[in-house]
């Protein structure tokens, strides 16, 4: 197989922070504006939680991304929903990764008990709001103008997924 998903560990952090720094300094897929600690990404990106997986993504034997399943809200009434969060370096994108990708988290969330993946994008990101709508997420919110980011004022949009109705 040419793409693989590696289980996250400690040491990926200083990696998965750089790839993470180059779009909080470059682009709007993100709304952070200034580059965050591996103490603050710890806080969403959990290691060796039973339910909620973190992946380094090897593309032909490269690391070429992360990617995580995180919980949606900290209350247990959500449990069945989790966000999914795709990260690709830039000189990787348009290669279908992110496709696999998806669809690979998708078998784990359904196989870890969650129901329903959840996808936050930015307004701009044309190219996640396509691999989403491709994969047969649902448009389900749209927040204009929440964000403000290289003056200018960003929408958010959400899309989510049904994987199974229980």
């Amino acid at each position: 197989m040419e793409i693989q998903l590696v289980n996250m560990v400690e040491s990926d952090f200083d990696l998965v922070k750089k790839i993470y720094d180059h779009y909080i300094l470059n682009s709007t897929a993100t709304f952070h504006t200034d580059k965050i600690s591996v103490v603050e990404l710890k806080e969403y990106i959990l290691i060796e939680d039973p339910k909620y997986k973190s992946f380094l993504i090897r593309y032909k034997n490269i690391i070429c991304g992360f990617c995580y399943i995180s919980r949606f809200k900290d209350r247990q009434a959500y449990d069945r929903t989790a966000e999914v969060t795709i990260y690709i370096k830039p000189e990787y994108t348009g290669r279908k990764i992110g496709t696999w990708v998806l669809d690979e988290l998708e078998k784990i969330a359904i196989k870890n008990g969650i129901s329903v993946l959840v996808g936050i994008i930015g307004g701009e990101n044309n190219q996640s709001i396509g691999l989403f709508e491709k994969r047969g997420y649902e448009k389900c919110a749209h927040f204009r103008k929440v964000g403000e980011k290289f003056n200018r004022i960003l929408d958010m949009i959400a899309y989510q997924k049904i994987l199974h109705e229980s």
